[in-house]
């Protein structure tokens, strides 16, 4: 007979999802995530776009619950389906009051879905969208530190708000110049992989108030629900994690991501 895992826990103090995609969980209706999601307390949720058709897709779901919000962005895989209407379409909604970033976008040399090239005009043509929208950047980044520093720091004295480089799986000269400048870094169930020391270095040496929580939702399901798709409700094993790694209390990991994340995105 199999063990029985571990149930999700609950928390008194709420939690915000900063970065899943709804619109690609398939395990259950939406309806039953995001019942769940409530009753393990996450208090607001943003599904993140990552393409051309997806765009409307997240606007759409920002619009399901008042707890939803999204972002519009063109992820580095999709980066050779950018275009002027596309950037016209990004142009136009992340504005509105349930878009509250630019992204998904960045640099990812690790697949190259994307000629690289592309991939960094891309990147600066969104950028550029963020410091003319005054919104804040949710970044991928894979294999492509140097050109990640080398981008965002041509940005560095017009970009007002700076965001979050997430899902962190980069190395520790990313992670010092991105927190020097003022980012945040995102973490999520890659935290309890088996061989992810890399990753939790990196958490240690990540300022509490410069962390946000999230999913990364169907993707990366934390330890001990490893193998079932993933979903906002599991962001509570992240968040004792975290709070195990940086050996703090979890009701200061709680209380610091949630406000980083109204910091972040809300301008709480």
């Amino acid at each position: 007979m199999s063990k029985k895992k571990r149930e999700i826990p609950v928390f008194d103090h709420p939690i915000i999802e900063t970065h899943c995609h709804l619109d690609y969980l398939k395990d259950r209706p939406l309806e039953e995530t995001l019942a769940e999601a409530q009753r393990v307390n996450i208090e607001r949720i943003i599904t993140i776009a990552v393409a051309p058709g997806n765009l409307a897709t997240v606007r759409e779901l920002a619009q399901v619950a008042p707890f939803l919000y999204g972002t519009q962005g063109i992820h580095p895989h999709d980066a050779e389906s950018y275009s002027d209407a596309v950037e016209a379409e990004i142009r136009q909604h992340v504005p509105h009051d349930k878009m509250v970033a630019v992204g998904e976008i960045g640099l990812d040399y690790f697949y190259d879905n994307a000629d690289r090239g592309i991939q960094r005009d891309v990147f600066r043509r969104q950028l550029q969208i963020a410091c003319d929208t005054d919104r804040p950047v949710v970044i991928h980044s894979r294999e492509a530190d140097d050109d990640t520093i080398e981008i965002l720091r041509e940005f560095e004295s017009t970009l007002t708000r700076r965001g979050v480089i997430h899902s962190f799986t980069s190395g520790p000269g990313l992670a010092r110049y991105a927190i020097d400048q003022g980012w945040c870094l995102g973490f999520n169930g890659i935290s309890t992989f088996n061989k992810a020391e890399n990753v939790r270095d990196i958490i240690r040496m990540t300022p509490i108030e410069q962390l946000l929580l999230e999913t990364d939702s169907p993707f990366l399901t934390p330890v001990p629900y490893r193998g079932r798709e993933n979903a906002p409700f599991y962001i509570p094993f992240v968040a004792e994690k975290v709070a195990e790694v940086k050996d703090i209390p979890l009701q200061s990991v709680l209380e610091h991501t949630y406000h980083n994340s109204l910091r972040t995105f809300f301008r709480a």
